[in-house]
C-alpha cells in the first residue's frame, strides 16, 4: 500500500494551553507558529507517523510581560531552546472517531513520553479539490517534568502557576498530491 503524506495547514489549526493562575482561575495561551506532518498508509490514519514542532517565540498569553517571562530562562529559555517537538510512537484507534496518540515530547532538553486523546473530525475536500482531515487533540502534562520548574508564591502563600498544563489542539492536515513522473 502506498504511503500518503499530509501537511499541517496552519491557517486552519490552533495550539492552546491552559494553566491555573493563583489556583483560582485559568490562563489560556497559544502558539502562533507551528508546523507538522503525518505519514499514513493510504488514507487511513491508524499507525500514522506524526511530527509536530512549536516555535516557542510565538507564545501568546495576551500579556506581553508574561510572554517575555515565559520565553526567558525561568521557563522555556527560547534563546537556547527555540522549539518544542513531538514525534509519535503510536496512533491507535480507540473507537469510531477517537484515537490514542503516544509519542515523545521534547521541551527544552527534556524528552518524555506522553499520551494524548484525539478525536477525528473527518475528512472533506475544499473548494480547490484538496483533501483535508481534521483532528482535536487534548491532554495534560506536568510542566515540572519538562524542566519548567519556576515557582512563585504570593505574600498570602498562593501558588502563582499550577503544575498541570492542559493541551487543547485543533489541527487540519492537507493531503499532499504526488507529482507526476
Amino acid at each position: 500500500m502506498a504511503t500518503t503524506n499530509w501537511t499541517l495547514d496552519p491557517m486552519h489549526s490552533e495550539v492552546q494551553f491552559k494553566v491555573k493562575h493563583l489556583v483560582i482561575s485559568t490562563v489560556t495561551g497559544n502558539f502562533k507558529k507551528f508546523e507538522g506532518s503525518a505519514v499514513t498508509e493510504g488514507d487511513t490514519f491508524e499507525d500514522a507517523q506524526i511530527n509536530f514542532t512549536l516555535d516557542v517565540n510565538s507564545i501568546d498569553t495576551n500579556q506581553e510581560a508574561r510572554d517575555q517571562h515565559l520565553k526567558a530562562e525561568d521557563f522555556f529559555n527560547a534563546a537556547q531552546y527555540p522549539n518544542i517537538k513531538f514525534e509519535s510512537t503510536s496512533f491507535k484507534k480507540a473507537s469510531d472517531d477517537t484515537y490514542k496518540l503516544q509519542g515523545n515530547l521534547t521541551v527544552k532538553d527534556v524528552t518524555k513520553p506522553v499520551t494524548l486523546d484525539v478525536e477525528h473530525g473527518g475528512t472533506a475536500t475544499d473548494f480547490y479539490g484538496n483533501l483535508k482531515a481534521g483532528f482535536d487533540v487534548t491532554g495534560k502534562i506536568n510542566r515540572k517534568e519538562f524542566g519548567l520548574t519556576w515557582d512563585g508564591v504570593t505574600e498570602a502563600g498562593s501558588i502563582v502557576v499550577g503544575e498541570d498544563i492542559k493541551l487543547v489542539i485543533s489541527v487540519q492536515f492537507a493531503k499532499q498530491v504526488e507529482a507526476a513522473a
